[in-house]
């Protein structure tokens, strides 16, 4: 059953940044508050480095609804009208059936982002003692109606959200630095899901962990960029945070900048993760490999 609910085409894309201005903030904040485990505990000391008020379970509840969104938009993409585009699978052509006419390595760029995505998430999921993706804060994401029928206006959200992500990420690599310091000296710790305080070690690997996903979701941005053959692909000597301060909380977070696709609008269309979720497995493609390995110091215990 097609689960994608049609509304009022939006007239033509707009960039994220005009994009969130014009759908406005719907609270997300205080729906995904509801889903993390207790109360959020912390510092209080104006002399601490992470000032922006997230918390590490704020940040991973973030990451995971990022996560969500991307696994839903590049599984649409793999199955829209887009993907019968000459640049990907050729007119007639699939995301497992690429024509003659057709390009199968940019194709394949698609189904292993897919798949990447999907594993981010798992391993966010975990991190705030979650198991299944039904009770994932958001089910139901919404899209620009029309992002899924052409290369332009595919490639022109994927360049929004993945310059997004990357901007999260590259915040929460910094609050979880930061964290790590305020750990060896301010009372308040951040904990884990169950109320363990986490170590400084251990945030300092959440720096590195969302480091790592930093650089495949900056893959993700070039390789559009290949595919719509905007030369250089890689056209930054660095990536950067795309305006945002923070990853959770005010105006300028990552929450703030996700917002709009997350509540029905005119010239949105519902698109559903469940869906997504349930028939990846028959457009993705194999990615490999696991988180960073964790460095392990004499006499201290690692939950990883």
């Amino acid at each position: 059953m097609n689960e994608k609910q049609l509304v009022e085409p939006a007239e033509g894309l707009l960039p994220r940044r005009s994009f969130v201005t014009r759908a406005g903030l719907i609270g997300l904040s205080a729906a995904a508050a509801a889903f993390l485990p207790g109360t959020p505990v912390r510092a209080q000391s104006d002399d601490r480095d992470n000032l922006s008020g997230d918390t590490a379970q704020e940040i991973f509840t973030a990451a995971l609804i990022a996560e969500d969104l991307a696994t839903t938009f590049y599984y649409n993409g793999l199955i829209g009208p887009v993907i019968m585009d000459p640049n990907l699978a050729g007119p007639g052509g699939s995301a497992t059936n690429v024509t003659a006419a057709g390009n199968f390595g940019n194709v394949d760029y698609f189904r292993a982002a897919l798949t990447e995505e999907i594993t981010h998430a798992n391993l966010l999921r975990s991190l705030i003692g979650k198991t299944s993706s039904t009770t994932d804060p958001v089910q139901t994401f919404y899209l620009p109606t029309g992002t899924f029928d052409t290369l332009t206006e595919f490639l022109a959200v994927l360049n929004a959200l993945e310059s997004a992500f990357i901007g999260a990420y590259l915040n929460a690599t910094l609050e979880f630095a930061q964290m790590a310091s305020d750990a060896k000296g301010f009372g308040n710790p951040q904990r884990d899901a169950t109320g363990k305080p986490y170590t400084s070690r251990e945030l300092e690997y959440f720096a590195e962990v969302a480091a790592s996903i930093m650089g495949v979701e900056a893959e993700h941005r070039v390789l559009g960029r290949v595919v719509g053959n905007s030369n250089p692909a890689n056209n930054l000597n660095y990536e950067q945070t795309d305006g945002l301060t923070s990853v959770y909380n005010g105006k300028n977070s990552a929450v703030a900048a996700l917002t709009p696709f997350l509540g029905p609008g005119n010239g949105l269309t519902a698109y559903s993760l469940p869906i997504a979720l349930a028939n990846a497995g028959s457009v993705s493609d194999v990615a490999t490999g696991g988180p960073p390995a964790p460095l392990v110091y004499p006499k201290e215990k690692n939950r990883f």
